[in-house]
């Protein structure tokens, strides 16, 4: 080993998949993780042979992957856009994020869209950006191109999406599309909502958040999860994923699924497992997401669904718009929920509660989502070999969410005021540090994912 091209990252509580050690993780030039040291006396001679930096505060944890953002540009740049989305990212030990194909125009169905959102992005990113594709109605002699361009997976809707350029699938849509899929290792995320015949929502105020909860309950999830095994039976040999799971009952249904062999894995977000319907102000449309949040029972029974790992992976789903977009009731605005930047703090705020550890955290939030966008032989561990995307966590000190402190481009949050546990001090990408207490690089680091 060479002491020019080496550095060693020393702390004393070290995040590994099945231990907390005091050691180091020692990077080479290329970003990438040659050794962990898991012993006091080892460390002692680093510094013969290797540059040394000291992590004093806090816990050293791999990258958080969120594989669930949403950065909307180009053509809705004025919602969110990729420096504001990533610096966000950064500032919350997010050092990969994967990006959703809907809310930009145009979306990511195609091979020419996809370029289009790459050319977008090209050197504005300060994490690494990582492209899903998306399955719509007549698109299905488009994905193995998208497949060999290096998107992670493909999402469809089964409910309307709330964008006219990504109508939802059908049936005989998914037929078409899964027959092109199977056998090909990606994976097909659902939107796992379809509509009811009934309509309940008529019968309160808009400006009431249960009117809205009502007009999407959980049998809306537990429909599409009927059609999802339907379709599973058919074509065993692709990969599902349910993006965030709102409803415990569905959670079960998903858990049975498992256990009849089907190859599904499911995600939740940081506002099921923290907020409460009951909670929920008039008029307070900034809490709106679909599928909604639902009481405290139910979120209660999503953590020991979480506890028992029939939900996989916990992500943001952060999909930002203008404040114009969230005026009117519940009924009328546009439904999602900002929290990139804050994921990791929400999480441990509830988790270290209930009994979950760090490992359990970065489970959770790092490996399972590498896993799922198949980006776990380069990201969400501690690994040789790995890319060296680590954090500086400080699980006892705590923030108030206030506007100032918000990176995404519009400060629209439900978690505004609220005091959460742990703080990201560091953030490192390739072991270069990218984000130092409220400060980022002057130029910003991040690579697209593509061709992998």
């Amino acid at each position: 080993m060479s002491s020019s091209t080496l550095t060693a990252y020393k702390c004393s509580r070290i995040v590994l998949e099945d231990e907390i050690v005091d050691g180091a993780v020692i990077v080479d030039s290329s970003g990438k993780i040659a050794e962990i040291v898991k012993t006091r006396r080892l460390c002692s001679d680093l510094g013969d042979r290797v540059r040394v930096i000291q992590i004093t505060n806090g816990v050293l944890m791999p990258g958080i992957v969120d594989s669930h953002v949403h950065v909307n540009s180009p053509g809705r740049s004025e919602w969110e856009d990729y420096p504001c989305a990533t610096q966000a990212a950064a500032a919350g030990g997010v050092t990969t994020i994967a990006d959703m194909p809907l809310n930009s125009i145009p979306p990511t169905t195609t091979l020419k869209n996809l370029i289009t959102k790459t050319e977008e992005a090209e050197g504005t990113v300060y994490v690494d950006v990582a492209f899903w594709g998306g399955v719509i109605p007549g698109n299905q002699d488009d994905l193995l191109s998208l497949i060999k361009a290096g998107v992670v997976g493909f999402k469809c809707f089964l409910c309307p999406s709330g964008v006219d350029e990504f109508p939802h699938v059908i049936e005989d849509d998914l037929d078409k599309a899964l027959k092109v899929l199977q056998n090909t290792k990606t994976v097909l995320a659902f939107h796992a909502e379809c509509n009811l015949d009934e309509d309940d929502c008529k019968k309160s105020s808009s400006e009431e958040y249960k009117t809205y909860l009502l007009s999407r309950p959980p049998e809306m999830e537990h429909k599409a999860l009927k059609l999802i095994n339907k379709m599973a039976e058919k074509y065993p040999n692709v990969r599902y994923h349910i993006v965030h799971v709102s409803a415990a009952s569905a959670a079960s249904i998903i858990r049975d699924m498992k256990n009849n062999g089907v190859h599904i894995t499911a995600e939740t977000c940081p506002h099921y497992l923290t907020l409460s319907s009951e909670e929920i102000p008039n008029c307070a449309t900034e809490y709106k997401c679909a599928p909604p949040v639902r009481c405290s029972k139910n979120k209660e029974n999503m953590w020991k669904f979480v506890e028992e790992n029939v939900i996989d992976l916990i992500v943001s789903d952060h999909s930002p718009c203008t404040p114009e977009l969230k005026e009117g009731g519940f009924m009328e605005a546009w439904g999602g929920i900002s929290s990139l930047q804050f994921g990791l703090s929400l999480i441990w705020t509830n988790a270290s509660q209930r009994g979950l550890n760090l490992m359990d955290i970065s489970r959770l939030l790092s490996a399972a989502p590498a896993k799922l966008c198949r980006l776990d032989e380069k990201k969400g561990s501690f690994r040789v070999g790995l890319d060296a995307d680590m954090i500086v966590f400080d699980p006892e000190d705590g923030y108030t969410v206030t506007k100032d402190i918000i990176y995404h481009k519009n400060k629209l949050t439900p978690y505004l005021g609220m005091k959460l546990k742990g703080k990201v001090l560091q953030t490192f990408l390739r072991g270069q540090l990218i984000y130092d207490n409220n400060k980022f690089s002057d130029i910003p680091q991040g690579q697209l994912l593509l061709n992998n």
